[in-house]
């Protein structure tokens, strides 16, 4: 079905595998492409909870694929930046929660890709950067705007400005990622902290995605607002009825659509 993924579902996860070894899965037209319509099933099929996102090989993402990109004309790669930062966007936005497992390389646009997902686990081979200076542009799929407020707007303009590369202890420190484990580990840790999150009341995991992402961009106040209607939302559901009840009998509770 797909020309440079790998898709399964297993047990509620949908694993998305990027799977260009020969290019380091860098991004091209089909990658995006590909990208799209799996993230768009995620979202479309019921028996799917959480997606872990990750790449084939030694390579999370390695960045765009220049041989390409390099012959196209500017109206050509404004439509590629443009489709490949709506994908990021529709990524960051999906109701699901979505884990970057990201085992090697994430540079570039592979380095924006993870940070459009929800929750980045990283191998201690992984690296991160972005590189784009040294092509003589910038991030074109939300870089510059996802990294200051990950590890700040200083951090963020050293990385982009100096192009330097970083290992997995680093991005964990600057917060770039929430865990750094050994490469075998990688997939185990990921579908663990997937089974976790997908035993908690659905209705709340979506609603703390929502409330957190567009809370980011408003002041306190106003994200305060939006936190107490979704606290309300939940109140009023059957998972809060459940989860309260299980919570009294000392028992593991029974979330709807678990």
């Amino acid at each position: 079905m797909y020309k440079t993924l790998k898709y399964e579902v297993k047990e509620g996860i949908a694993y998305v595998t990027v799977n260009v070894p020969e290019t380091l899965n860098a991004i091209s037209p089909q990658v995006l492409d590909d990208l799209q319509a799996a993230f768009t099933q995620v979202s479309d099929d019921p028996q799917v909870k959480i997606a872990i996102l990750t790449g084939e090989g030694k390579a999370f993402v390695a960045g765009a694929d220049i041989s390409q990109m390099s012959q196209m004309t500017g109206m050509e790669c404004h439509d590629m930046i443009k489709k490949g930062a709506g994908i990021m966007n529709s990524i960051e936005n999906l109701e699901k929660p979505v884990i970057a497992a990201v085992n090697g390389f994430a540079l570039g646009g592979g380095c924006e890709l993870s940070m459009a997902c929800d929750i980045r686990i990283a191998s201690e081979k992984a690296r991160f950067g972005q590189p784009e200076v040294n092509l003589g542009i910038i991030p074109g799929f939300g870089g510059s705007q996802r990294l200051p407020k990950l590890v700040g707007r200083g951090m963020a303009k050293y990385l982009i400005m100096t192009a330097e590369q970083i290992k997995a202890d680093e991005a964990l420190r600057l917060g770039l990622v929430e865990k750094v484990v050994a490469p075998e580990e990688l997939m185990p840790t990921c579908e663990a902290i997937a089974k976790t999150i997908m035993s908690k009341a659905p209705i709340a995991i979506k609603a703390a995605k929502s409330v957190i992402n567009s809370g980011v961009a408003l002041d306190v106040p106003t994200g305060s607002v939006l936190e107490t209607e979704a606290f309300i939302t939940t109140f009023c559901s059957e998972d809060r009825v459940e989860g309260m009840q299980a919570f009294l009998e000392k028992r593991e509770a029974e979330f709807k659509n678990k």
